[in-house]
């Protein structure tokens, strides 16, 4: 049935001259299609907006997804899922932001990676910085290109935790986000490649492939590693003469109190049997090429500056309600800020419109969905005056409490290499509030410390680090500001870490730093002593007290999954941006699908959830749009 809807809608297209399934690049084909009338349009294609777009269009209605970047999905550097740290690098796609953790210069300065540039144009990285060098900020790079941010992290996929579903259900009394009923949007997406067909709770026939590496290793008891993986098992109450099963456990499982259990698992990740990435650039591209000529539109080199409302709708009680019916675009290469290649003489750029006669779905990210809002009038009304914007709605809480885990680590030289593989791990910390597990870690011969030009340093064959990432962390009190009416000047973006609970918060990444350090001693001979890099210089296993690992850890902790900042609420929230079915309160015809929509940052990696949330807002369009059909 599916296909014949398609098919029909693409005898419509046709008919009126448009075509489906089809890519233009926004330099080549500027205002080719100016003024075309789609059903719905999506602005970003990451991992919300992107398997979006693919469903509505697959579906049978005329969709247009814009995109600001290029199509990097056949450059191996994006391709090959373990070149994730240079496509983290690479200019071709890079978007850098410079954030803020808190409000205080001092603190912001002693970021060991803290970023400076200087006068004749180089980046400087450091907290010494040379003469007449303009600081920048902390980097936190996002993926300006076909696919987002998938296609340039590490791929990793875990699920968000039954309270980051159920928390919705709690907020807003809609039910479809049960925690239990979220499962069936893995099953749908999922293109399982590890498991037996048909394993419970898994799916086999989506378009994102899930991935393990095998943990083989785990089997020689003679390894440094492996001492140490036992030790671990130990520490967290689980059967160390069982790791090398253990340690093959799948993260994306059913079983019962999963998130309770202290427990390892074997990474999953976003690419296919041969390591190549999977992502929504793969769905995007599959949409576009499938025989059946899905009416599909997508437009590179396409920046968003505002969505455009009909302001003189009036609902069933004679009020005027304002109705989204389509977008203003930018056409051209590195139009925006954050671009490293961007020029100010991009300013001159054509603009286009183009409309919706269903709806406008915003899907730029934490950092650029708040601002798409704001430059279109729907946002704090105090803030767009200061910024002469003609306020449509205003909605105090659009680019507020903006969430994000903290990710630490625990990292030191050996006066020989630890050998083995990954080893994943899931635990709570003794002094943690609640049942559930709040960190996330994988131990193994890498270094990770953080983003900044030219990331990660490589510390030679000896390097071991247990990286971090709090899950569920207590502060999120961080804020996305217009720092110019202009939507090609970036956001002020300050995460303000810490600012609520934060010594508790600070506490369990140190419980969780003194639990690893204590199982890295078991590495023995010939590995010992380690030389720590930090949290806690030195060689000693407990050469510094937790307030020392604090306030570390304070002025160090860094991140990269940013969310919240149009977050779901209760209607009675002041703060509340989005319903429980991704509508934007107060207005008509418009939508947020991305990780921005999260009330809070749903487990440790958001790829995954945010794929999912998406896979739920195409079923939630979709039957408003049929209900819509039936009242007709």
């Amino acid at each position: 049935m599916r296909g014949t809807v398609a098919s029909l809608a693409a005898a419509a297209l046709a008919a009126r001259g448009v075509s489906a399934g089809r890519m233009i690049d926004g330099r080549l084909a500027a205002r080719a299609a100016d003024n075309t009338t789609y059903d719905y349009i999506v602005i970003g294609s990451g991992p919300g907006g992107g398997p979006l777009a693919c469903d509505l269009a697959r579906a049978g209605y005329t969709t247009l997804l814009l995109e600001a970047g290029d199509d990097q999905g056949d450059n191996p550097i994006y391709s090959e899922l373990g070149n994730f740290n240079i496509a983290g690098n690479d200019p071709d796609s890079r978007w850098d932001f410079w954030v803020r953790h808190s409000d205080d210069d001092a603190r912001e300065k002693a970021f060991a990676h803290y970023t400076w540039r200087t006068a004749n144009g180089s980046f400087y990285v450091g907290t010494t910085p040379p003469a007449g060098a303009t600081p920048l900020g902390i980097q936190y790079p996002r993926a300006g290109t076909l696919g987002g941010c998938a296609m340039h992290n590490g791929g990793v996929c875990s699920l968000a935790q039954d309270s980051d579903w159920d928390i919705v259900v709690n907020m807003t009394g809609d039910t479809s986000w049960e925690a239990s009923k979220m499962r069936q949007y893995l099953v749908k997406v999922e293109k399982n490649t590890y498991l037996p067909a048909n394993t419970t709770g898994h799916g086999f026939d989506g378009w994102l492939s899930t991935a393990v590496q095998p943990a083989r290793w785990a089997h020689d008891s003679s390894l440094p590693a492996t001492r140490v993986l036992k030790k671990l098992a130990e520490l967290t109450g689980q059967n160390a003469s069982d790791v090398a099963s253990l340690v093959n456990k799948d993260i994306l499982g059913i079983e019962p109190h999963k998130d309770t259990r202290n427990s390892f698992y074997n990474m999953a990740q976003h690419e296919d049997k041969g390591g190549k990435r999977s992502s929504p650039n793969n769905y995007i591209k599959a949409t576009l090429k499938d025989p059946r000529n899905f009416p599909l539109t997508v437009r590179l080199h396409s920046l968003a500056t505002r969505v455009l409302f009909d302001t003189d709708t009036k609902n069933k009680a004679n009020a005027s309600v304002p109705v989204a019916t389509g977008v203003e675009v930018m056409s051209g290469a590195s139009l925006y800020g954050a671009d490293p290649r961007h020029a100010s003489a991009t300013k001159t750029a054509p603009r286009s419109r183009f409309w919706a006669r269903r709806e406008v779905i915003v899907s730029g990210g934490a950092f650029n969905s708040p601002q798409i809002l704001k430059l279109s009038g729907i946002g704090p009304a105090a803030e767009l005056a200061k910024f002469k914007i003609p306020v449509v709605k205003d909605l105090p809480g659009v680019g507020e409490r903006l969430a994000d885990n903290y990710e630490g680590s625990l990292l030191a030289l050996g006066q020989q290499p630890v050998g083995g593989g990954v080893i994943t791990l899931m635990f709570k910390t003794p002094n943690a509030a609640g049942p559930d597990r709040n960190i996330f870690t994988w131990c193994g011969a890498f270094s990770f410390e953080g983003f900044w030009p030219g990331f990660p340093t490589d510390y030679g064959p000896n390097e071991y680090e247990c990286a971090m990432v709090h899950i569920g962390p207590h502060s999120q009190a961080g804020t996305v500001r217009l720092a110019s009416a202009d939507p090609q000047v970036p956001p002020d973006i300050n995460f303000n870490f810490f600012l609520n609970n934060g010594t508790e918060d600070l506490q369990h990444l140190a419980d969780a730093a003194n639990l690893l350090r204590t199982a890295w001693q078991a590495a023995g001979a010939p590995v010992l002593p380690f030389a720590e890099k930090h949290p806690c210089p030195g060689t000693g296993a407990g050469n510094c007290t937790d307030a020392a690992e604090r306030a570390l850890l304070k002025t160090q902790a860094y991140s990269h999954h940013a969310s919240s900042s149009c977050a779901i609420g209760a209607a009675s929230d002041p703060l509340a941006v989005l319903d429980s079915k991704f509508r934007v309160r107060g207005v008509q015809g418009l939508r947020v699908v991305d990780a921005s929509a999260f009330p809070r940052v749903p487990g440790a990696f958001p790829v995954l959830p945010t794929i999912m949330l998406s896979a739920k807002a195409a079923e939630d369009i979709i039957a408003d749009a049929k209900k819509a059909v039936h009242k007709k």
